[in-house]
């Protein structure tokens, strides 16, 4: 792997801390904490140049995390949010020059957090192996790691960042980042204390700055503190860079030939279950003595085309697509609060709107007539007047 360097000075440069700035900022314009940076730019931009001048100097520290709980279906997530200055900023100047760097490593069919390959990619290219190799599709695996996010070991993440980059500057920020909060609960480091050995190679393999036994090592991954926080930028791709060398190892060693992966959700294709029974026992080593994680116990082999595959917020079949059915209800029962809302002469508001143009969104990829002919069409009078009245006239008088 290619080290790289000399990339903190693009970071701290005034156009660099300005385009993270306005790239922050979108959909958020009307934030009192983004209008304040807005209004500062206007009078000089002081804020942006004590920015730089704390990361020049190393001053910054990431501030406290506001902890907030989002129930997603059945579960209940936490949710950690920064405040928008300085950490929003400097976090995007950073990524927006690392990024290349990040993708460049990734295999392409991992689809989270990354330009231009987010869920529709993913369906199309799970789809085209389904369709375009039927005999190698027979069964499917499915996996994901438990409590990912929670589970992500900060020492071995720092590590792999380590064998990347070689900048001394950026590999403080990304430290810094990375060990600003842990997030994993008492049960989490209970059960991460239970899984097997770490691999051998994982201890001696040559680390940039880090000069030290394998047993000193091993003791500091076994220590490490645990957990990256969701709902942070970093996270997204620090989690997604966690598994870059699990991806390359199915892809390279094992020679998995359909192998797709969205953030921890994994999908792989094979001929016969007893191939992907073993290969599960594999991956499941793997991530114990690599990347100090667990599978869940609900991991499914079964065959690809009498169930369909239930991947990425859709039902995949041979020769049709649906919607999941939990999205589907969500769908129904949305469209009709907010029908029954219009029809007794109520106004629509912007978060029922974007509802409606979302949903309309993730209808487009699946066989969706006839459940937009009930459900969504009648709602197209309402969407087209909100457009007009709230958006393009008020757009009209900005300009």
């Amino acid at each position: 792997m290619k080290l790289h360097g000399n990339l903190f000075s693009r970071i701290i440069t005034d156009e660099n801390l300005l385009l993270a700035h306005q790239h922050a900022r979108k959909g958020k314009g009307w934030y009192e904490e983004v209008r304040a940076v807005d209004l500062d730019i206007e009078q000089g931009g002081e804020m942006l140049k004590n920015l730089k001048e704390s990361l020049i100097n190393h001053t910054y520290h990431t501030s406290q995390y506001t902890l907030k709980k989002r129930k997603e279906g059945r579960k209940i997530r936490d949710l950690y949010k920064l405040p928008y200055y300085p950490d929003r900023i400097a976090q995007w100047a950073v990524i927006q020059v690392i990024e290349p760097y990040l993708i460049h490593n990734l295999i392409f069919d991992t689809f989270s957090a990354i330009p231009n390959r987010g869920i529709h990619l993913g369906l199309d290219r799970v789809q085209a192996a389904m369709r375009g190799d039927v005999p190698g599709c027979q069964y499917c695996l499915k996996i994901d790691a438990k409590h990912f996010y929670q589970s992500i070991n900060h020492e071995i993440l720092k590590a792999n960042f380590r064998r990347l980059f070689k900048d001394e500057d950026l590999l403080w920020f990304i430290d810094e980042v990375i060990d600003s909060i842990e997030t994993a609960d008492a049960d989490d480091r209970e059960r991460l204390k239970n899984v097997g050995d770490l691999n051998p190679a994982l201890l001696t393999r040559y680390i940039r700055g880090r000069h030290e036994t394998p047993e000193e090592r091993e003791a500091r991954y076994l220590n490490s503190e645990i957990g990256l926080p969701i709902g942070n930028y970093f996270s997204q791709y620090g989690g997604n860079f966690y598994f870059s060398e699990f991806d390359h190892y199915m892809k390279e060693v094992l020679h998995v030939q359909h192998y797709f992966r969205y953030m921890d959700d994994i999908v792989i294709f094979g001929e016969t279950k007893e191939y992907l029974h073993d290969l599960c026992q594999q991956i499941d080593a793997y991530f114990q003595g690599n990347l100090r994680i667990t599978l869940k116990d609900n991991y499914q082999v079964f065959p690809t085309y009498v169930r369909g595959v239930d991947y990425l917020g859709y039902r995949s079949f041979l020769e049709y697509t649906l919607l999941r059915k939990s999205t589907c209800t969500s769908y129904k029962r949305r469209m009709l609060h907010i029908r029954r809302k219009m029809e007794n002469g109520g106004n629509m508001t912007y978060s029922e709107y974007c509802s409606c143009q979302s949903y309309k969104g993730w209808l487009k990829p699946c066989d969706h007539y006839r459940l937009y002919e009930k459900y969504g069409k009648p709602l197209e009078p309402y969407v087209a007047a909100y457009y007009i009245n709230e958006i393009q006239n008020k757009k009209g008088c900005i300009t």
